[in-house]
């Protein structure tokens, strides 16, 4: 299996460049790709801080991605709660992944971050009303 890093994905999502977007395109519907988490981290960041692209479009489009199946990745479910978490909030994305692997995989997360312990506080307290 072979793998892609952010620039594929961008030029795929944004579709701005003339040469690089189908190329992009090419590889992603016809070929078996992952798209590892650091490099999934690496687009949500592109994407907001260079592109200002908003929360929700950026889990939109980044879930469309793994659930067309154009990409696979090693822990689909926790990605998707992280974007989940990401366009529901004003965490980084990093903090939402680690909130993700909290709530898909029950791992126990320290931080001295107060933010990030209220939301996963707050992540515990749904899950428990379910």
């Amino acid at each position: 299996m072979s793998m892609v890093d952010a620039n594929i994905i961008l030029r795929y999502i944004l579709d701005d460049h003339e040469e690089l977007s189908p190329k992009s395109a090419e590889v992603l519907e016809q070929q078996a790709v992952t798209l590892p988490i650091e490099a999934a981290c690496e687009v949500v960041y592109v994407l907001q801080k260079v592109y200002s692209v908003d929360r929700k479009t950026i889990q939109q489009q980044l879930t469309s991605l793994v659930n067309e199946a154009l990409v696979t990745m090693d822990k689909p479910e926790v990605f998707l709660k992280a974007l989940e978490y990401y366009s529901t909030s004003s965490l980084d994305f990093v903090d939402t992944l680690l909130c993700a692997y909290h709530t898909v995989e029950q791992q126990e997360i320290f931080t001295f971050d107060n933010k990030l312990n209220q939301f996963i506080r707050r992540a515990d307290q749904s899950s428990d009303n379910l």
